[in-house]
């Protein structure tokens, strides 16, 4: 199987999670717990670099947003989640804050879609994400972003569920400790992801480079 119809670009779309200043920035309310892990692995820049190459072979990009949290969100909820919990109290991605923008690097184009924002981890549960992505003929996506072990995992796992192929680049994502990317990517991956690549590999196949793309290993620490 060539390069090409592995990720051809008329199939083939890059899902940016929750690219937050919050999440991603200096500053961010979140930022100084997924510090470590985010400078070791080279988050930013790896994710800079597969962002340009889904855009450079003309893969759509989707954002794949957490809920912007106000003050009276979950107010009447019966069964808020312990992270649920967290964002009433740190209130991070907060509707009309700097911490609830973009991260200026990870801004949509004109022609990029932002789907509608999740309320917990799943970027398909109650919102359009499937209906977008069958409307634009994608069967395989890909995953960057935040964080590992929860909005990206558990949107992985919905999509491979629903019946996309499922790719994660493993050093585009974060988390807030190296328990999470080895829960993520060594023990929860391998289950339901049908590829987990290095952002170099990723490159590599876009550019037609010979490569199953299948291990993505490697120990980030």
């Amino acid at each position: 199987m060539t390069s090409e119809a592995r990720y051809s670009p008329r199939e083939t779309a890059l899902l940016i999670v929750d690219p937050y200043n919050d999440f991603l920035s200096e500053g961010g309310k979140l930022w100084p717990r997924g510090r470590e892990v985010a400078e070791r692995v080279g988050l930013l820049d790896h994710m800079r670099t597969v962002l340009a190459a889904a855009r450079g072979r003309g893969c759509r990009v989707f954002i794949v947003p957490h809920h912007r949290t106000t003050p009276g969100d979950y107010r009447t909820w019966d069964h808020l989640s312990p992270s649920q919990q967290r964002l009433v109290a740190n209130q991070a991605f907060a509707e009309g804050s700097w911490g609830g923008e973009w991260h200026p690097d990870f801004r949509p184009r004109e022609d990029e879609i932002v789907i509608g924002q999740h309320w917990a981890s799943s970027g398909f549960a109650n919102t359009d994400l499937d209906l977008m992505l069958k409307q634009h003929g994608i069967r395989k996506i890909l995953l960057i972003g935040m964080r590992a072990n929860t909005c990206v995992d558990t949107t992985a796992r919905f999509a491979q569920e629903l019946g996309y192929h499922v790719t994660l680049v493993r050093d585009a994502i974060g988390s807030f400790s190296w328990e999470e990317m080895t829960a993520t990517f060594d023990l929860n991956a391998p289950l339901y992801a049908h590829a987990v690549l290095t952002t170099d590999e990723f490159v590599g196949l876009m550019d037609g480079e010979d490569g199953e793309g299948g291990g993505g290993g490697g120990d980030f620490r």
